[in-house]
């Protein structure tokens, strides 16, 4: 692992679980941390943890729920506001809902979270990662993506069986993966990198809203990793020099490893983006 001592790191979804443990990682390496999260008494006692364990106080946090895409530009804004350099953007935040819904945006809740949200989040601070250079987008994603496949056409409001629970997740996840790679590729050339990763089967608050198969996944998450062990991935994409300029890539237990065939695809990568920037109001995105 690096040295992050002079750096900013935004982790989303940082309160709990892989998040916290994540962060209470990079604050024991000297990275002065960002946190976004949707409850803030809950990311205030965090934070109190955090700083005991590490010995590090150096600690802020946007309340935000991610949910919603005024929020996610919200806090966007407030951080830019108050920060001229982004050297890490860990997109963490995660969810997985029980039952179908939409959001205010007219988006299935699941991948509102798990994909809209780290995407519209990534594009809104892109300006400030290029401008800090050396910097890194890691996005935590899933092994579960290599079960799905997307229907553009309903990218949305996908009211398929299993649109909503396991399905709905695994979907999002797949979405990240294209988005990951698709972002590495428009930036070629510059100073960012982007990567993803499964942290494992991680027993963390997720399986509780896993629909029709939450009582299997709740007995399941008992033989699962601890978030420690989930953690140790997205603390080595977000500081190990072994990284440094790689991007593109999707990594397990620190290695990288291959994603899934529909993963690779280009064309639908590409037309994910283009579909995202018109249904995030992006006016435009990174450049081809």
């Amino acid at each position: 692992m690096g040295d992050l001592r002079g750096k900013t790191v935004l982790i989303t979804g940082a309160n709990s679980g892989i998040g916290k443990t994540t962060a209470m990682g990079l604050a024991k390496l000297g990275a002065h941390l960002v946190l976004v999260c949707r409850d803030e008494a809950k990311a205030k006692a965090a934070i109190i943890d955090i700083t005991r364990k590490s010995g590090s106080d150096s600690i802020e946090l946007i309340t935000a729920d991610l949910l919603l895409q005024r929020d996610a530009r919200r806090a966007a804004a407030q951080f830019l506001t108050t920060h001229s350099r982004l050297d890490v953007l860990i997109n963490n935040a995660g969810t997985n809902f029980p039952s179908y819904a939409e959001t205010e945006d007219g988006i299935e809740r699941t991948m509102a979270v798990n994909y809209f949200a780290p995407f519209l989040f990534t594009n809104l601070l892109l300006d400030v990662l290029e401008k800090t250079g050396h910097s890194r987008v890691v996005n935590v994603s899933s092994v579960g993506h290599s079960n799905a496949h997307l229907d553009l056409e309903n990218l949305t409001r996908d009211r398929r069986m299993g649109t909503y629970g396991i399905g709905a997740y695994s979907r999002s996840k797949l979405a990240l993966v294209l988005f990951t790679y698709e972002l590495a590729r428009r930036l070629r050339g510059e100073s960012v990198t982007a990567n993803c990763l499964h942290p494992g089967a991680v027993r963390t608050n997720i399986w509780s809203h896993a629909g029709t198969m939450s009582p299997f996944m709740r007995l399941a998450s008992l033989f699962m990793n601890s978030p420690g062990e989930g953690a140790k991935t997205v603390i080595y994409l977000s500081s190990s020099p072994e990284v440094e300029g790689i991007s593109g890539k999707y990594f397990d237990n620190c290695r990288q490893v291959r994603s899934s065939e529909d993963s690779y695809n280009e064309s639908l990568a590409s037309r994910l983006w283009e579909m995202s920037l018109r249904i995030t109001g992006l006016e435009h995105g990174v450049n081809a």
